[in-house]
């Protein structure tokens, strides 16, 4: 009982420096992003995220902004906004333009 208080407790102190840091190591980004560190690393190794390295290139460092932008890249129209281009385009021959 009193182990599952203190991984409780540690993983709250992780979750509330999560909140104020910028550079965020390999362990924070994966917590972030709720990916797994090794999907991670293949993502950097692929480059397909963006991330920096350390003065000797041995840390994966990442921006949180950076990490959060690059989560949200690729949205996903409503039904309603699809809709509404459909009909603009019906109406007005191109994307919300008049003829």
């Amino acid at each position: 009982m009193e182990d599952k208080i203190l991984n409780e407790l540690q993983e709250l102190k992780n979750l509330t420096l999560l909140g104020v840091k910028q550079a965020l190591t390999m362990n924070d980004a994966a917590l972030l992003t709720g990916l797994s560190k090794s999907h991670l690393y293949k993502l950097v190794m692929n480059k397909k995220v963006p991330y920096y390295k350390s003065d000797g290139g041995k840390l994966t460092y990442f921006d949180k902004q950076e990490l959060t932008a690059w989560q949200l890249q690729h949205r996903i129209k409503t039904t309603a906004e699809i809709e509404t281009e459909a009909a603009n385009f019906c109406l007005f021959g191109k994307k919300g333009g008049f003829k």
